[in-house]
């Protein structure tokens, strides 16, 4: 079967993080595009004490956690550590208990809980990451972002 063919429905899923601070809050946002439909609906979430690379993980998951079948989804993101990751480093880790490479010796991975949680989603859908440049006019990423800003702002105003 060739994989332009499949019988799983296709959806979009944008998604950005934010963080005031580095940790401090943050906020996610994300877009799910359901391209046969037309349909689109957009989400958003925040946290007072957080990374970026948190919310950018969360993005993910919480836009994959709101699909309610199987599906082929494309990531759309600026985060290539969430891209990366997903696509390669996550094998390794898996296979040596939680824990990466640092020169000779295996510590554990940064950001587990947010790993163990998207590697459990990425099992349920055929998932393929598509990296975009942040900042640079891309009108998804750039909703997703005002999305993820906004929602750090209610998480340090809360």
């Amino acid at each position: 079967m060739s994989s332009s063919v499949s019988p799983l429905p296709f959806v979009q899923l944008f998604t950005d993080g934010a963080c005031r601070g580095n940790p401090g809050p943050g906020g996610w946002g994300c877009i799910l595009r359901h391209p046969a439909t037309s349909t689109e609906r957009e989400f958003s979430g925040g946290h007072p004490e957080t990374t970026n690379n948190q919310m950018e993980l969360q993005a993910v998951i919480e836009g994959l956690n709101r699909l309610t079948r199987r599906s082929r989804v494309e990531v759309i993101t600026d985060s290539k550590y969430v891209a990366q990751g997903s696509s390669e480093w996550l094998p390794g880790w898996k296979k040596n208990g939680w824990k990466r490479r640092d020169g000779n010796r295996l510590v554990p991975v940064k950001n587990v809980e947010y790993w163990q949680q998207l590697d459990q989603l990425l099992q349920k859908h055929q998932v393929h990451f598509t990296v975009v440049r942040g900042h640079m006019g891309h009108p998804e990423n750039e909703r997703c972002d005002e999305l993820a800003v906004a929602a750090a702002e209610l998480a340090r105003n809360s």
